[in-house]
């Protein structure tokens, strides 16, 4: 008998394992995809390019409504699940349908998370950056060569000020931290980052804690005050801060969340026939809110529903960023304990490579300018290669290691 399977989320994560799922086990699964956006799912990626210009509204479309039909995948565009009754294995939708299902998968994602500064719930012109409709929103008040304030200088902050001033826009970059991206860049990959962006027409404040929202007296912003007193002008201000794992549903299931909806290694919550993945999963305490680890964690489900056996084992966490032809790449671990680092610069290039080694083993990379060498990097992180052998021509990549 054909099994009922309910996919809650239609993004990027959703629709690789309904992908995976439909190529493992084509005929399975009877499939529902409930998606709250009234649009199929599209690549978020490629949200700042779009919103440059860059590329057209197709492009970012992953796939058309016809594909659902032609796999037999009932689709639901723009309905969001009100109530998941894990017990009883049903789904209530804000429509009111009610859905029964054997099987049921979370791909919830993240939402933006919105800093609590005054001003900020009050006054007209403060946004996020998550979704298709805030590229057309971004549109319609982000005006050409007038000013701009995008609060958050990690990967989603400068994806959003590149693809404002693309658009024309003058753009404030603000962060709290000393170095950008700090999470991914040690202080010389940060310092470069900034220069590339400072030569794309970006203002970038470092160390600069927005204190309050500005209000322009008719109830909309005129821009930020810094904790220093400096006041930086804005017609829009853009909270891109990061996201937190999108767990109310699960919540109010009573499944067992932490940061993320908690999975096993086979991606199984708390509630039998329950499963989760990608930004709204938590794995061994890690939400690892990116596209890869979410990738992975979707063959790796598709193959358990379909009776193909296989464990997550976790990812290592990489970055990657393209600055308008300037690329930059990391993994692993950059903290420095315990590590001795091997660096390479070209001035000429603007190219930075920093490698941190441990024991015989690459633990952490930084790439600024050229990350060709990038995802070899990334599997001898991963597969814990003893690096002894080419240890000399580690930093001159693959072609000179091997000829070690």
């Amino acid at each position: 008998m054909t099994q009922r399977l309910v996919i809650i989320g239609n993004g990027m994560v959703g629709l690789r394992f309904l992908e995976n799922l439909l190529e493992a086990a084509p005929n399975l699964y009877e499939i529902t995809v409930i998606g709250a956006e009234p649009r199929a799912a599209y690549n978020r990626v490629l949200l700042s390019p779009f919103l440059a210009g860059e590329i057209a509204a197709d492009d970012v479309a992953m796939k058309p409504t016809s594909w659902y039909a032609e796999n037999k995948v009932d689709l639901r565009l723009g309905q969001r699940a009100k109530t998941l009754d894990a017990k009883s294995k049903s789904i209530t939708l804000d429509s009111g349908d009610t859905l029964s299902f054997d099987i049921c998968v979370l791909a919830t994602g993240s939402k933006p998370i919105r800093l609590p500064i005054p001003g900020a719930d009050q006054l007209k012109g403060v946004h996020t950056f998550r979704d298709f409709d805030d590229v057309t929103t971004f549109r319609s008040v982000a005006q050409p060569g007038r000013p701009a304030v995008v609060i958050g200088g990690g990967l989603l902050g400068i994806e959003t000020a590149y693809g404002l001033a693309r658009a024309g826009v003058e753009v404030h970059l603000v962060h709290l931290m000393d170095r950008l991206m700090e999470r991914q860049l040690d202080a010389k990959g940060g310092a470069i980052l900034k220069s590339a962006l400072e030569e794309r027409g970006i203002e970038v404040h470092l160390e600069a804690a927005t204190e309050v929202i500005l209000d322009d007296g008719q109830g909309s912003v005129s821009g930020v005050r810094l904790r220093d007193g400096k006041e930086i002008p804005g017609d829009i201000v853009v909270m891109a801060v990061g996201v937190q794992a999108n767990t109310d549903l699960a919540k109010d299931a009573s499944l067992n969340v932490g940061r993320g909806i908690k999975v096993s290694d086979n991606l199984e919550t708390s509630a039998p026939g329950v499963y989760a993945l990608g930004e709204c999963a938590e794995h061994l305490g890690v939400c690892y809110g990116l596209v890869e680890p979410g990738y992975d964690q979707a063959l790796v489900l598709a193959h358990h529903l379909a009776d193909q056996p296989t464990l997550y084992a976790g990812n290592v966490l990489s970055t990657n960023l393209k600055v308008s032809g300037v690329p930059v790449f990391s993994a692993g671990d950059f903290s420095g304990d315990g590590t001795h680092s091997v660096i390479t610069q070209d001035e000429a290039h603007k190219s930075y490579r920093r490698l941190f080694v441990k024991d015989n083993n690459l633990v952490g990379v930084v790439l600024v300018g050229d990350t060709a060498d990038a995802l070899w990097y990334r599997d001898l992180i991963a597969e814990r290669t003893d690096i002894s052998p080419f240890k000399d021509a580690l930093a001159f990549g693959p072609a000179f290691a091997n000829a070690a």
